[in-house]
């Protein structure tokens, strides 16, 4: 199945010319509002372990899922790391959580991936890899990470309990159209810059409000040469910047991953997918609400010093100090922050000790990633403990079949089932009171890895250096 299912409105083809969003938004329009909203068919609808206030709530109104078949479930948040036995979850509540989402799934008659299935995983790692996420769909899930689909040129956007309990109604959302917004990347990432890096960049430029009310384009030279798994990091963080959404355009590259993979069009549909989504990229002089340029070289690798994500220096940066910050709230932010984060103004990055490191997650839990740290952490030990949390059980099985568990545990790190793990510290996995972790998650917000816990952002490679070395290193340094 593809993008054919929300054909709502005829492609004129005629017209200005328009953006990449206005395509798929004219496409998937039902209907129009009086307050300048529009009801959007939603294409695909991904829900998982923190879903369940939206199925009480159909409960309550002794409602039934309108499109079972566009309807995937995996768990994902509550899920323990260490094991899938019983006594393995943080507690009852936990279980209750992952347990609850299988029986609304069986209820429904959904699909999912549930705990056993070794496509079992983080939602937004199991819909890429499933061929789920296809260009040109629109896809909706309660967790605002959703963005990460994007990256295959879906416009995809997270949604509260009361909207997901509404797409289960009705395959369809009110919403208002988003502003567009294109960044592009000119030029070659330079040695030892990531996806992450790029994304920590954009996000420290923009802040953590820029993008309020747009989606993000991403294109250039340096957009084109990622692969899908490093675009998947891209727009992933996007959210991060208040963007609605993150989007690239599909190119070869992306044809190219989705091919034969479960859910992506068969032999016999594939031509005329591959044509409808090469008619989805912006046309030459589509008009853009707003228009960012960046310089690929200007890119150093990058890590949070603050409890913001646009709190983001390179590697080589020293963390600011508050009194020459003019404005009186970004000086008392920066304020909290450093005092927080247990850090005084002028102390350089490279060099603080950590105490842990996580590897995992959505933005950086896949077999590209783990390669990455891998290839850092390969014959050495590392020095703060390490958990390696792969983004789903087929991520896993492909790291071990390449024998990358090996070095994680011949290293001293601990490899773990697929899940969200330390990212969002709800199912068990967190850090102590006080200490520093260098993680390759989303967000350093207050307490998001445990209370009390200190957490840098930064790249797979990056997180293993400083796994290895005990303290935030640059990792060019150790590949020269």
């Amino acid at each position: 199945m593809w993008a054919d299912e929300g054909k709502f409105r005829r492609d004129t083809g005629m017209g200005a010319p328009r953006t990449m969003l206005d395509k798929i938004w004219d496409r998937h329009a039902i209907a129009e509002s009086g307050d300048g909203e529009t009801l959007l068919y939603i294409d695909r609808h991904f829900v998982h372990d923190g879903s369940f206030h939206a199925f009480n709530m159909l409960a309550a109104e002794d409602r039934r899922v309108r499109r079972p078949a566009q309807t995937f479930a995996t768990p994902d948040h509550y899920v323990p790391t260490t094991g899938r036995a019983a006594a393995d979850y943080a507690d009852g509540e936990r279980r209750e959580r992952v347990d609850g989402l299988a029986d609304n799934a069986a209820a429904h008659g959904l699909t999912h991936f549930g705990v056993g299935d070794a496509r079992q995983g983080i939602v937004h790692v199991v819909g890429p890899e499933q061929g789920l996420t296809q260009p040109g769909l629109v896809i909706v899930c309660g967790d605002s990470h959703t963005a990460t689909h994007g990256a295959l040129g879906a416009f995809a956007f997270g949604i509260g309990a009361s909207e997901v309990a509404h797409v289960l109604a009705t395959q369809s959302l009110w919403q208002k159209k988003p502003n567009a917004m294109r960044i592009t990347v000119a030029g070659a990432l330079p040695f030892g810059v990531t996806a992450k890096d790029l994304i920590l960049s954009v996000i420290a430029r923009l802040g953590v409000g820029g993008a309020v009310g747009h989606v993000i384009e991403y294109a250039g030279d340096a957009i084109s040469a990622l692969t899908v798994e490093q675009r998947l990091t891209v727009c992933n963080m996007s959210i991060e910047a208040g963007a609605r959404s993150g989007l690239i355009a599909p190119d070869e590259t992306v044809f190219a991953y989705l091919k034969g993979r479960p859910y992506a069009p068969g032999d016999d549909l594939w031509d005329d997918a591959v044509a409808h989504w090469r008619t989805l990229a912006s046309d030459d002089g589509a008009r853009f609400d707003r228009e960012i340029h960046l310089d690929a070289a200007d890119i150093a690798p990058m890590v949070t010093w603050g409890t913001s994500p646009e709190n983001a220096l390179p590697i080589t940066g020293a963390v600011p100090d508050p009194a020459a910050e003019a404005d009186p709230d970004r000086r008392a932010a920066i304020a909290r922050a450093l005092d927080y984060m247990d850090l005084t103004p002028g102390t350089t990055l490279e060099g603080l000790a950590v105490d842990r490191v996580f590897i995992g997650s959505c933005t950086n839990g896949r077999i590209e990633d783990l390669r990455a740290a891998a290839a850092v952490i390969d014959g050495e030990r590392v020095l703060a403990p390490t958990i390696v949390a792969p983004g789903s059980g087929l991520v896993k099985a492909q790291a071990e079949a390449e024998g990358l568990d090996r070095i994680f545990r011949d290293a001293g790190a601990e490899w773990r089932e697929a899940g969200c793990s330390m990212c969002v510290g709800i199912n068990g996995d967190n850090g102590l009171p006080g200490e520093r972790c260098a993680s390759t998650t989303n967000r350093n917000f207050v307490g998001r890895q445990g209370p009390g816990v200190r957490t840098h952002l930064m790249g797979p490679a990056m997180a293993a250096a400083a796994a290895i070395a005990g303290r935030l290193t640059d990792v060019r340094e150790l590949a020269r």
